[in-house]
């Protein structure tokens, strides 16, 4: 048996143990969760002051033993580009280093461990900048719980999925530098066996091993899930879902609409982060998602960083993730756009929800043919350089024209034969891909940096 396999069962070991305990915190009273959350905001501001000279100096006025969580408005925000600047004075493990984590992504092939108790994720993100996060061994395993404890919850509620084994096909990321694949490896076992198949193959592929695998729970994201209604109702995927969850694009209401009508299921939504994991998640048996109340403080802002009612949609979150020591995130931007609902859930849980992120599904390129080209392709090459910080994509007729600002050396010849590659496989005819690295990128007056912009169709 491998060291990483050693190590991966004693991780699903814990993980099966502390399922009771995670199934019991859906049904916790909205005084306990905020009675959880005062006690771990204590605790990661007290490790954040003792091991991260960033944040020691950032938290000084702060007493720990004393802090509350309307406290929080007297820390300023933190940014992406405060971590990545930061990143070695932020950890509080000072073997861990930027340039060590990014070595480690870059060697990624499949799931790993970092010093036999990390992992390392990176994400691009919306605000279009490359981030670089660490996970303890602890709080690996409660991200992943805190999205599966409610397929868990929905089905000790079910009969007919009681009876049912937890088969999971997933329609995501490949590379286990995204978050969603390498925890689906970490955590494989037999009570959540995930087949994954990445959004990247041709779509001929994804549809042969579903119906291959005949997945109870089909996941993935919005895009390609809204796909699979086409070929099912074209007569090429021949699959029963019982669940379906979207997650990593907004579910829009066509999106939703065509699941159901598609596969007569419950469609539920995922909203996760890079940096805070299980950040909302579907119960099914009402509209919107449960915040991970007892796991992260969520909170929703206007434009100039001040606190915005239910009802209200968010210019961006606040995120703290509380469960996470290893790299402290206090007040952390994430540029989503939310809407805290105040009504309760028929479900009776009383984890705070927030509407369906929405959005416009407008970043993946249609060539000729109808061939659907899905931003992962470009996303996961140019965000797995770690000195391309930023980068943007334009669509042309047989390829794409990219943009990157870069911090260092990229083997611009080898990352462009790779995207070609990758192109043509999906079926693409002889492919066509620049590559320019610039100074600076095209910014919008409003909103975030768009890294996409597909061609725009005549008429």
């Amino acid at each position: 048996m491998t060291e990483y396999e050693v190590l991966r069962q004693k991780h699903v070991a814990e993980l099966m143990q502390l399922i009771p305990q995670q199934l019991e915190r859906t049904t916790w009273s909205g005084e306990r969760l905020r009675a959880e959350r005062q006690e771990r905001l204590r605790a990661l501001v007290r490790v954040a002051k003792e091991r991260s000279p960033w944040h020691r100096e950032r938290l000084a006025h702060l007493d720990p033993q004393r802090l509350r969580e309307g406290d929080l408005a007297q820390i300023p925000a933190m940014t992406k580009d405060d971590l990545m600047e930061h990143w070695d004075d932020i950890v509080t493990d000072r073997r861990l280093t930027l340039d060590w984590a990014e070595r480690h992504l870059d060697s990624l092939t499949t799931d790993a461990y970092l010093l036999d108790r990390y992992h390392a994720v990176a994400s691009g993100g919306s605000s279009g900048r490359r981030g670089v996060f660490v996970y303890d061994w602890d709080a690996w395993t409660l991200s992943y719980l805190g999205f599966t404890r409610w397929l868990l919850w929905d089905r000790l509620n079910d009969p007919e999925l009681t009876a049912t084994p937890m088969v999971s096909g997933s329609v995501a990321a490949e590379v286990a530098s995204h978050m969603t694949s390498a925890q689906a490896q970490t955590f494989s076992s037999p009570l959540l066996t995930v087949h994954q198949f990445p959004v990247t193959l041709p779509l001929q592929q994804v549809v042969a091993g579903l119906n291959q695998v005949q997945p109870i729970y089909l996941h993935g994201y919005a895009s390609a899930l809204y796909q699979l209604t086409h070929e099912a109702r074209a007569g090429n995927l021949h699959i029963s879902p019982k669940r379906i969850v979207a997650s990593a694009e907004p579910l829009l209401p066509e999106i939703r609409a065509a699941l159901e009508e598609t596969w007569h299921a419950p469609v539920g939504n995922w909203w996760g982060t890079t940096e805070g994991g299980p950040t909302g998640a579907s119960c099914t048996k009402g509209s919107g998602m449960h915040l991970a109340d007892d796991l992260l403080i969520i909170e929703p802002v206007d434009e100039e960083g001040r606190p915005v009612p239910p009802g209200v949609r968010s210019a961006k979150v606040y995120l703290t993730n509380l469960y996470n020591l290893a790299l402290p995130l206090i007040r952390y931007e994430i540029t989503d756009a939310v809407t805290l609902l105040d009504e309760p859930c028929p479900c009776g849980s009383q984890h705070r929800r927030v509407d369906d992120i929405q959005g416009r599904l407008d970043d993946c390129f249609v060539y000729a043919g109808g061939l659907t080209v899905h931003p992962l392709i470009f996303r996961s090459a140019l965000g797995r350089e770690r000195n391309i910080v930023e980068y943007q994509v334009r669509q042309t007729d047989h390829g794409a024209e990219i943009a990157a600002r870069c911090l260092g050396d990229v083997d611009i010849p080898g990352l462009r034969r790779r995207i070609i590659r990758e192109l043509a496989q999906l079926g693409l005819k002889d492919p066509e891909v620049s590559i320019t690295p610039v100074e600076r990128l095209e910014k919008q007056t409003i909103g975030n940096l768009k890294r996409f912009f597909p061609l725009v169709k005549e008429g």
